[in-house]
């Protein structure tokens, strides 16, 4: 491969359903590595068999992930390039392969990303919602107090917030939203480039009635995006941010308790929210 002086790991992204859109430099990159790195090595089997190649692969997952960085980093000492792709996007996000690429980048191996379909991009380019900012949350806790905690800890933040939700727990995830966040514009990404892709949009409350009056509209997995916090005017002065109110009262030596308790009063929302905004700040967050 021409740009292949010594042996790479590609971090290589996959369809995300329509397969159609894994590039042409991806389709030669797993044709000429010596091995392919998979989350799921039957379900990458089936994405070779439909490109007609014929690639050894070992698996790579949560489980295993920390083991296999001497073994690929074997390979790559012996010359030997290798691809990692997980099931569906682009490695790492909310999949498996930070740890392997933090340690193989720190022994000084070649890491090259081959770009393609990632799930969260594509949701926020056809949402409608301000993209200039925007956050991603990965996926949110199982349990409904700890979602409610991570969500009203986030409920200050004035980008978009993106997280990315199961079928058996939108609706749950869209109930503890609607608590935490209240009334704000949310859109959902669902089956993104599959036959039945549809992007729904609403507050949280009005798209968990829509998923009961047609519970189609809660199968498949979901990018849910939810507009930031709004933010508030002062006097005549424009609109004044959050986090530049925290951080000039930080600045001023005023107390994290403090500080929230002022952001609550001028700009609205819960204390117990600002409080942890004004402590992701003082920690450098």
């Amino acid at each position: 491969m021409s740009e292949q002086n010594l042996a790479v790991l590609y971090v290589v992204a996959t369809p995300i359903g329509n397969l159609q859109d894994l590039s042409p430099r991806a389709v030669a990159v797993l044709g000429e590595v010596s091995r392919v790195a998979a989350e799921d090595t039957r379900h990458t089997a089936r994405l070779l068999r439909y490109l007609g190649l014929q690639v050894p692969m070992l698996s790579l997952h949560e489980h295993n992930e920390a083991a296999r960085v001497e073994q690929i980093d074997a390979y790559l000492a012996a010359g030997e390039s290798v691809a990692l792709v997980s099931d569906a996007g682009t490695p790492l996000i909310s999949d498996p392969g930070f740890v392997l690429v933090r340690e193989l980048r720190d022994r000084g191996r070649r890491i090259v990303p081959v770009p393609g379909a990632c799930a969260l991009v594509a949701a926020l380019s056809a949402a409608g919602l301000p993209t200039d900012r925007f956050s991603f949350h990965g996926f949110l806790p199982a349990k409904s107090g700890a979602r409610r905690a991570q969500l009203e800890g986030l409920a200050a933040r004035t980008e978009t917030l993106v997280f990315y939700e199961s079928p058996h727990r939108i609706r749950d995830t869209l109930a503890d939203i609607g608590a935490a966040l209240g009334e704000r514009d949310l859109v959902l990404g669902r089956e993104l480039t599959k036959t039945f892709e549809t992007f729904l949009q609403g507050s949280a409350l009005e798209l968990v009635a829509r998923m009961e009056e047609d519970p189609n509209q809660a199968r498949g997995e979901f990018v849910v995006m939810v507009a930031g916090a709004r933010r508030r005017e002062k006097g005549g002065g424009g609109e004044v941010e959050g986090d530049v109110l925290l951080a000039a009262l930080l600045a001023e030596g005023t107390g994290v308790k403090q500080a929230a308790g002022v952001a609550s009063r001028v700009l609205g929302g819960a204390r117990k929210a600002w409080y942890a905004r004004a402590q992701a700040l003082k920690d450098g967050g």
